[in-house]
């Protein structure tokens, strides 16, 4: 078992205080490795609902990235282990599998769930997303992470064509007559320029993509002139529509050794370890979150609103030091399709300094009523059989948080990021003012730039959102490629 170094492969960004949820300031991390989230996030296979895509044309207009656009780039990428069918790929680099261990606790989780009207569904990704099931994985045959850089860059790591530069910071866009013509970043402590014949494309993520561009003079112009940048595009989308999946957990201790907790220590290590090097099985070979229900407790029909994960133990993140890990079960509630937004903004002109992020986490009060909802119904998981034979007592939010003012109470408390961050260089119509680039991802107003990450998504997707990252770079790099167009 590894542990990722905060400091090697992670960055972590501080969060603006937060008044509604009591001025804590949330943590949250970026990937400072090759693959980017790929590399280090917890695997999760999940694109999403068709009505998010298609909201994206219905709503803001940008064609060509409905459903049915963006399907077929899903299946191109992915190398199923097992589904081969109208909504999966076989043949494609990313190896996507379904876990090859699942903890007692989790067979609960999902058996309960069924007994409570929740339907079956054993495959999250075939366009219906409702009802409990067991999730995909970006983990391959050989039992290992598959990222962005196994599936897609190592197989061009010898091409001659290609110069990768690791360790290295972008500064800045370098525009000159409004077009895109290289980049400066520093390496070695050495100020250099890399210039670009045909474009630049930014792939920076959801927290440095508009910090790159404000720095390049592209961002609203009175913000822009604030920290003495000169305005290239007056566009004042950049920065704002951030979106996120925050969430909030309900725990509960175990009577027994049910899930995780331990099984990297001593012994228990030890043995682990080497069941999955013998033979790829047990606990090492799973991602640890094996399940899930997508549910919408306000109608029995429509989509769902909310997604609930089964961590089998019991896991706080490193915000929250309310309670000690221990055998147990961890049920994660988070929101599928928040209201609330949050901005990311320039904290001065300087390249090296970290960017203001405001999370906006429950701000809107129809989020808080839904995730309220949420807890309860997590709640009634613990007490259905045979969830019920498991649980010795709940922990948090706790027996005595009974009202609706003591669970958001427990919200403003414990919420926090599910790393989903999205939106802040969007997709728009050539009419909405907050859109930072087109539906072909081209800066508005500076030729030769595009953006193919996160940052784009008008919308966020209902589910995990590695999957669609790739899709959005997959489609993106097959209109250059066809059309040998990067101007």
């Amino acid at each position: 078992m590894k542990y990722l170094s905060r400091d090697t492969y992670l960055t972590l960004h501080q969060m603006e205080p937060q008044r509604q949820i009591d001025n804590r300031e949330i943590t949250v991390a970026q990937a400072r490795v090759l693959g980017g989230g790929s590399s280090v996030n917890a695997m999760v296979y999940m694109r999403g609902q068709p009505a998010d895509y298609d909201r994206w044309v219905s709503s803001y207009g940008v064609e060509g990235w409905g459903y049915a656009d963006i399907l077929p780039h899903f299946k191109a990428m992915e190398g199923n282990d097992h589904l081969n069918d109208a909504a999966h790929g076989i043949d494609g680099p990313l190896q996507v599998s379904s876990p090859y261990h699942l903890a007692p606790m989790t067979n609960a989780f999902v058996s309960a769930l069924q007994g409570m009207g929740e339907v079956f569904n054993p495959d999250f990704n075939s366009g219906r997303q409702r009802g409990v099931g067991f999730m995909q994985s970006t983990i391959g045959s050989n039992r290992r992470r598959c990222s962005a850089v196994d599936a897609y860059l190592k197989q061009v790591l010898a091409d001659v064509r290609l110069t990768l530069l690791t360790g290295a910071t972008v500064s800045r866009v370098c525009i000159e007559n409004g077009r895109a013509v290289g980049v400066e970043y520093t390496y070695k402590g050495e100020s250099r320029t890399a210039f670009a014949d045909a474009g630049v494309i930014l792939t920076a993520g959801t927290y440095i993509t508009p910090k790159l561009l404000m720095l390049s003079g592209i961002g609203e112009a009175d913000t822009l002139a604030a920290h003495g940048i000169k305005t290239v595009a007056d566009l004042p989308g950049v920065g704002r529509n951030l979106q996120d999946h925050c969430e909030v957990p309900v725990v509960a201790a175990s009577n027994g050794r049910h899930g995780y907790f331990g099984q990297d220590r001593g012994w228990n290590m030890i043995r682990n370890g080497f069941q999955y090097l013998m033979f790829k099985s047990g606990p090492v070979s799973t991602i640890g979150v094996e399940a899930c229900v997508f549910t919408n407790p306000d109608s029995a029909t429509d989509d769902a609103s909310l997604q609930i994960y089964c961590v089998p133990t019991v896991y706080l993140d490193r915000d929250v030091t309310a309670i000690k890990p221990c055998d147990g079960v961890t049920l994660t509630v988070c929101l599928l399709r928040p209201r609330s937004r949050g901005t990311v903004r320039l904290a001065s002109a300087d390249p090296s300094a970290p960017p203001l992020i405001d999370g906006g986490f429950l701000r809107d009060p129809e989020d808080v009523r839904l995730m309220v909802a949420g807890l309860r119904y997590a709640r009634e998981i613990l007490e259905y059989s045979p969830m019920r034979e498991k649980i010795a007592r709940e922990i948090l939010p706790g027996p005595t948080a009974t009202l609706d003012s003591s669970l958001h109470d427990h919200c403003k408390q414990t919420v926090k990021t599910n790393y989903h961050p999205v939106g802040t260089a969007r997709m728009g119509h050539e009419n909405d003012p907050l859109a930072v680039v087109d539906s072909k991802l081209r800066v508005r107003g500076v030729e030769g730039l595009r953006v193919f990450d996160c940052s784009v998504m008008p919308a966020i997707v209902s589910g995990n959102t590695n999957a669609p990252a790739m899709a959005i770079a997959h489609r993106a790099s097959q209109w250059l490629i066809n059309t040998k167009d990067c101007k």
